[in-house]
């Protein structure tokens, strides 16, 4: 409310040389004055090494102060580098075509920004007290003497056998040895320096949606496509899943050949994506994949795909260790792995886990023996699984450069880390915890394996490049963590509910209550940090938006759904005053049902409403 009473918000065009002592108001378009002068005296675009991708924008200003005109101070004002004077507060927004001019951003927010950071200081101060406080909540939960009871799994030890082989044909290409020593080589692709290996496997997987060809490696399809393209223009090898799309260009399996989108000179997909174009269907969607897989192929015949490294210098190479590091990266695929693993340990476990919870009054000597050591297993298993992905992610942070956040394929997989750290640290004390661990981020990981989750690693935006994007990321999938802990939990209470019921053993029934307020127990406990966690995420966005943009708060949607999220998790701390929490089975219900808000937040904000944190086109 003050920042709407009190703020002033406007825009600034600088021109070299021209002297500016107004600005625009937004809102009414008039002009206000400023108290000072400011000149531009020059603007740069700073580039990643060797690439057209900006790294940041940068106004090199001259300003003077009231009374001392004669005085000329000297400031730069760049993305996440804001300028500040006299309470006005200047901030990069664009520039102009030429590349000469420069718009800034102007706030005069002189009371709104000091009062909205109290009020997040004083968020943060009261959340860490109700997790000290001896006389909070939450001391009384982590002190329940249900909660120090600990538990083992029933488990099985199973295998997984698979027997894979390339289907291999007689295809012109390089020879192994040297497709091998071509991987090595480095080129610049998405604006950044890469092994030839990194360009030429997400060639192959864009045409055939496999990270090989027929037993043939990426370099090797490349190399035999550039050597030999008239064998190679009649290879199947462009996957079309489209079925529709299939029948219109009269294909008998979902792999075309170059040749078959051709009628002579003429390019057959023109026709379908002039009558399609504009609509929002799949046959659309899957006209403009194909078409891009065309441009792929006509890019490298016509030797635009692939941009070596400069002779004169001007590129830093990477070093041997850093090669090697994405070549690594390259060949194994972690997610992959992964998913597949703890998805099939995380349902097993699970199925047992609740077999054992049902069973857990008429377990035999034997079957308890065998409990604690598969349990042994399965923990090592949690641990291995976590040091696995770990290494993984690590990878892509070296790689990178930067810490892999910046999409939704990277957010996926922060996530899916915390929930395996989480795992590891919890589960010897609460049994259900492992199985959890291998379920959510199996699932995790799935998503981020999934086609809609772009797997390249890219330069950030300017905007992005701020310590403030990684500790607002990390806290907000470190509470979608935890939240959805709470919601497996409530679903395992449910499954224990309804075989209670349907028992009616009084003997059954005391065991079963403990279990269920055990984990309603967990369930609470659980909530303080994953709430606290996603409350400190949303304001620590806010302080980055405010200082990278100058504005805290603009109700995007994915504002608005954060917000609606920490809401309805507030909701349930108010057990004193909404006596209907104290009851198990609406707590959990309710703990299932807010989980949907986490999920519009993520997915529904980032793939469907769109905006500022959209990943859609990321």
């Amino acid at each position: 409310m003050i920042t709407f009473i009190g703020s002033k918000k406007g825009y600034v065009h600088l021109l070299p040389g021209a002297t500016i002592d107004s600005f625009l108001e937004s809102e009414s378009g008039r002009k206000a004055d400023l108290p000072f002068t400011i000149q531009l005296d020059s603007f740069r675009i700073a580039y990643y090494p060797g690439t057209e991708a900006p790294a940041d924008y940068i106004s090199y200003i001259t300003y003077s102060l009231p009374g001392q005109k004669n005085v000329l101070l000297h400031e730069q004002i760049s993305m996440n580098r804001i300028f500040t004077s006299q309470g006005f507060r200047f901030y990069q927004s664009s520039f102009d075509d030429d590349g000469k001019g420069s718009w800034l951003t102007v706030n005069y927010d002189p009371w709104g920004t000091g009062v909205t950071y109290a009020g997040y200081i004083l968020l943060g101060l009261s959340m860490i007290w109700l997790l000290f406080s001896r006389s909070s909540d939450f001391r009384r939960l982590l002190n329940h003497p249900l909660l120090k009871k600990g538990g083992v799994f029933i488990l099985f030890i199973f295998c997984l056998a698979g027997n894979m082989q390339a289907q291999k044909k007689l295809l012109p290409a390089l020879k192994r040895t040297q497709a091998d020593s071509l991987a090595q080589e480095q080129v610049i692709y998405h604006d950044r320096v890469v092994p030839f290996n990194t360009l030429a496997r997400d060639f192959i997987q864009k045409l055939t949606g496999e990270a090989s060809y027929k037993g043939l490696t990426p370099e090797q399809v490349i190399g035999g496509w550039l050597l030999y393209p008239e064998v190679w223009r009649n290879e199947p090898l462009i996957y079309i899943k489209n079925t529709e799309l299939q029948h219109l260009l009269n294909l008998q399996t979902p792999y075309a050949r170059l040749t078959d989108l051709f009628d002579g000179s003429v390019y057959r997909l023109r026709e379908h994506w002039q009558r399609e174009q504009g609509q929002q269907n799949k046959l659309a969607k899957a006209i403009q994949e194909t078409d891009e897989k065309v441009g792929l192929i006509l890019m490298l015949e016509k030797g635009t795909f692939i941009h070596p490294l400069p002779t004169d210098g001007s590129v830093q190479p990477l070093s041997e260790l850093e090669v090697k590091a994405e070549l690594l990266y390259n060949r194994i695929p972690f997610s992959k792995i992964l998913f597949m693993i703890n998805l099939s340990l995380g349902v097993l476990s699970f199925l047992l886990l609740l077999h054992n919870s049902l069973q857990r009054n008429i377990l035999s000597l034997k079957a308890k023996t065998i409990s604690r050591t598969a349990g042994t297993f399965f923990s090592v298993a949690l641990y291995l699984a976590f040091i696995f992905h770990l290494a993984g992610y690590c990878l892509r942070w070296y790689i990178g450069g930067r810490i892999p956040l910046s999409n939704g394929y990277e957010t996926m997989q922060f996530m899916a880390l915390c929930i395996l750290l989480i795992a590891c640290l919890l589960h010897r004390r609460f049994s259900f915890i492992l199985p959890f661990g291998f379920l959510l981020s199996g699932f995790a990981l799935l998503v981020s394996y999934l086609g809609q989750m772009n797997p390249q690693i890219t330069p950030l935006m300017p905007v992005l490049v701020s310590p403030w994007l990684s500790i607002h990321v990390s806290l907000i999938m470190m509470s979608y963590a935890l939240l959805a802990f709470i919601m497996l939990n409530g679903i395992l209470a449910l499954c224990l509910r309804k075989k209670e019921s349907e028992n009616n053993v009084s003997g059954n029934d005391a065991i079963q209550d403990n279990r269920i307020e055990q984990l309603t127990l967990v369930s609470r406990l659980l909530l303080y940090p994953a709430t606290f966690f996603l409350g400190a995420g949303i304001f620590l966005g806010a302080v980055w938006a405010n200082v990278s943009w100058g504005r805290y708060w603009a109700w995007d949607p994915k504002e608005v759904w954060a917000l609606i999220t920490f809401l309805v998790y507030g909701v349930a701390f108010h057990s004193q005053s909404l006596r209907i929490f104290r009851k198990p089975l609406f707590f959990h219900i309710y703990m299932i049902l807010a989980f949907l808000t986490v999920l519009m937040t993520y997915f529904g904000v980032n793939y469907v409403l769109g905006g500022m944190h959209s990943y859609a086109n990321a």
